[in-house]
């Protein structure tokens, strides 16, 4: 289920996913069909680990690469979930297709290429 509230996303971010919901910032971006996407990835992610427990992943996650990166936003998209979300997220059958768990095949605490990312826009 879909809800817009530009209340509920954190400044920075267009969309949050909180199982069964993803809330969005604006009603425009009902039609992102990207964006969308990346939050089903998400959605199904918190499925296959019963929904807390990933919760409690996401968190430790966050917190072991922010204390590796030093930098909030190199700390999020580093993060497993994120990186398969956003690496899949232009791949409309991607949900149809992908394995179980398959996030983890994206943890790693050194992404040289998100590192040089933040490099060339700050």
């Amino acid at each position: 289920m879909i809800i817009v509230s530009k209340y509920l996303v954190p400044r920075g971010y267009l969309g949050l996913t909180i199982f069964p919901f993803v809330f969005l910032k604006r009603k425009a971006l009902r039609h992102n069909a990207v964006l969308i996407n990346h939050e089903r990835i998400h959605l199904k992610q918190q499925l296959e680990l019963f929904i807390l427990p990933f919760y409690v992943f996401y968190s430790v996650e966050f917190f072991v690469k922010f204390m590796v990166y030093r930098h909030w936003h190199l700390a999020y998209k580093n993060i497993s979930f994120e990186r398969e979300a956003y690496a899949n997220e232009s791949n409309f059958h991607y949900l149809k297709q992908r394995r179980f768990w398959n996030f983890l095949k994206y943890i790693r605490i050194n992404d040289f290429s998100v590192k040089q990312e933040h490099k060339r826009t700050h």
